[in-house]
């Protein structure tokens, strides 16, 4: 076999796919909820409520806050900074996004982070990669266009015309995926195996969103069920993050990004249940090829000093 395939379903690895399976679920309820009071004043009311929800349990764990102070300044600021960037041209690109159709596209840009995150570990973890990974990416980031494209027919040339049209956000896009794929490593090479600092990320990024909100006016009223959403959403995002974060810090971080690539695959099959969006054949071939894709670049990745067979 291309590499040892023992896997190491310990409990942290299996944290980072918990948080896989619970972002997919918030993203048909984001949609949702952006639908009715847009885009940045969801993900402003999401992060102060689970900003909130962080700083409870800080206090509730009595010396979280002494223990965070113990950790390297580097990961601190570094990896704090990227978590904040990221959820924040994330959320400007999903904004400048001039149809559903760019919204979609915007977020296929950000849907490479799984196969960046795998890439970046190469130079910064030292993972190897035997010569299935590529061909293994590819297949899955054709996979994640045909489930996207369910919705809503992508062409390379349409891709283009938009891209050129509204290049901010594309590259807002890409620069999400960046970002995440850089926190992802960095919190494995520079953070504390015993914590990490992500109950201080989420609050601070709620108040950068909620700044750029009061500069960006957006149409929209709350409801009670825009309110329960957002409540939702808030707890869900928390959790999910806390998750992810202890399996970079501990886990599998090339078995989590490899299963990472079914996220745009789940997302789907949570939003056509909860949105009523019926689910056609493209998603089942996109099924398939991610699935095939995630299978070859995972068995290509080898820990440092392990040899891959050619």
């Amino acid at each position: 076999m291309p590499m040892n395939l023992s896997l190491r379903f310990d409990r942290n690895t299996l944290a980072g796919f918990a948080a896989i399976l619970l972002w997919s679920t918030t993203i048909a309820f984001a949609r949702s909820l952006s639908e009715q009071v847009g885009s940045m004043t969801t993900a402003a009311a999401v992060y102060l409520i689970g900003g909130l929800f962080c700083l409870l349990r800080l206090r509730w764990r009595g010396n979280a806050i002494k223990t965070i102070r113990k950790l390297p300044l580097r990961y601190l600021f570094g990896c704090g900074a990227l978590f904040v960037f990221y959820m924040l041209v994330l959320y400007l690109a999903v904004g400048m996004a001039k149809s559903r159709q760019q919204v979609l596209e915007v977020g296929l840009m950000n849907y490479l982070w799984p196969v960046l995150t795998i890439v970046f570990s190469l130079f910064l973890l030292n993972k190897k990669a035997g010569p299935l990974f590529f061909p293994g990416a590819l297949i899955a980031i054709v996979g994640i266009t045909f489930v996207i494209g369910q919705e809503i027919s992508i062409s390379w040339t349409s891709f283009a015309g938009n891209f050129v049209g509204n290049p901010l956000a594309y590259s807002f896009g890409i620069l999400a995926a960046i970002f995440w794929a850089l926190y992802s490593n960095l919190t494995r090479r520079w953070a504390e195996r015993s914590g990490g600092a992500v109950e201080l990320f989420i609050p601070a990024t709620g108040i950068l969103l909620l700044a750029f909100r009061l500069l960006i006016p957006e149409p929209g009223s709350w409801t009670v069920r825009a309110g329960l959403e957002a409540v939702f959403l808030g707890i869900i995002t928390v959790v999910a993050y806390i998750l992810w974060d202890r399996a970079m810090r501990k886990g599998d971080v090339v078995l989590v990004a490899t299963f990472s690539y079914l996220t745009p695959l789940f997302s789907t099959i949570v939003s056509c249940l909860y949105l009523g969006i019926s689910a056609g054949i493209t998603l089942w071939i996109g099924c398939i090829l991610i699935i095939a894709g995630s299978i070859l670049s995972w068995i290509s990745i080898s820990e440092p000093g392990t040899e891959i067979s050619k």
